[in-house]
């Protein structure tokens, strides 16, 4: 190896400790609490636990990180780097023609388009069925209540392949009784969302019955003695002190349905294109789309650069919604009781 690569190496490690470093201090992980009684000095034992928790800390940021790193460096890249012996991490400049690629090979533009509105209505209609049925399970006393709330819970546990089977062979039936056709559209995946049966709904339902619960009785004894419906208290109490949770639930079942893959492409396959979908057979639509690729002339050979570049554009849009509801999303995971604390 290298002076230079070994240079490089060094490099990535420091950057990947200050940012454990950083995540440590700020993002709020362990915090360091003087001893009123000795002054105001930390003790021996503090500062070894200080040390260890550093010490884990750093460990698994380097473990996650380090492939993050990796795929963004390669991301940016040029041929004449990626052949070069003598780079391993930093390249000589930032090369931006793998994104060029990336994007006409992913049919960028359309199929960035098309994952939005896909996951956001699936995220919305999840969203919303979530809250009703996490409402109705946190105030109101049914028959058959804790059996039905056991079964969504069991039905998180049930391996997706297991649920699938039968939901297709009900859509398959749906189709003969309709005379329509329903597997190859949107259709299927909707109607599941709006049915409670959607990627992890039960861990939705979940989020909600808890911070539902914690919510005081009184406020909505006093709504009902003013004349308030059970529509009303839910709207103007339950949902309006909830929207930090509501922004957490929605963000959660966005990315789940973002990067849903196994089941939106047996029930809707190539109907529609979606980024993560495309990702995943980017090796053979990289062959089709060969000759669209600009400056290749036809003969573009495939290479690891563009299938980072590929996937650091999927992954943007989740770290772009994510900072901007940021906030909101900090406050809602502290308030659902989902934090272990």
């Amino acid at each position: 190896m290298t002076t230079k690569k070994i240079l490089n190496k060094i490099c990535a490690t420091v950057i990947i400790i200050i940012i454990a470093i950083i995540l440590y201090n700020v993002i709020g992980g362990y915090r360091i609490k003087y001893d009123i009684e000795n002054n105001g000095k930390m003790t021996i034992g503090k500062y070894v636990s200080q040390g260890i928790i550093y010490v884990l800390l750093i460990t698994i940021s380097y473990v996650f990180l380090y492939p993050l790193f990796s795929m963004i460096s390669l991301a940016f890249m040029s041929p004449t780097d990626i052949i070069n012996p003598e780079i391993d991490w930093i390249p000589q400049s930032l090369y931006f023609g793998n994104f060029k690629v990336s994007i006409v090979v992913l049919d960028g533009y359309k199929a960035l388009f098309n994952s939005f509105w896909f996951s956001g209505f699936l995220a919305v209609a999840q969203t919303v069925v979530s809250a009703m049925t996490g409402y109705a399970f946190a105030r109101y006393d049914f028959k058959f209540k804790k059996l039905l709330f056991t079964l969504i819970l069991v039905s998180f546990i049930i391996p997706v392949p297991l649920i699938l089977i039968p939901r297709i062979m009900m859509i398959v039936w749906a189709q003969g009784a309709l005379d329509t056709v329903l597997l190859g559209t949107v259709i299927p995946q909707f109607t599941m969302a709006l049915l409670g049966q959607g990627v992890n709904s039960a861990i939705l339902i979940l989020i909600f019955f808890n911070f539902f619960k914690m919510i005081p009785s009184v406020l909505y004894e006093a709504a009902k003695i003013d004349g308030a419906s059970a529509m009303e208290q839910f709207w103007h109490i339950t949902i309006k002190m909830s929207f930090s949770t509501i922004v957490v639930v929605f963000l959660f079942s966005f990315v789940w349905n973002w990067n849903e893959t196994y089941v939106t492409d047996i029930l809707i396959g190539e109907s529609i294109e979606l980024l993560p979908s495309q990702l995943r057979i980017f090796n053979s639509i990289f062959d089709n789309r060969a000759p669209e690729i600009p400056g290749q002339g036809g003969e573009a050979r495939i290479s690891e650069a563009y299938k980072m570049a590929a996937t650091l554009l999927t992954m943007i849009p989740l770290f772009v919604i994510y900072f901007i509801a940021q906030k909101q999303f900090v406050e809602g995971i502290e308030k659902t009781g989902i934090t272990g604390e």
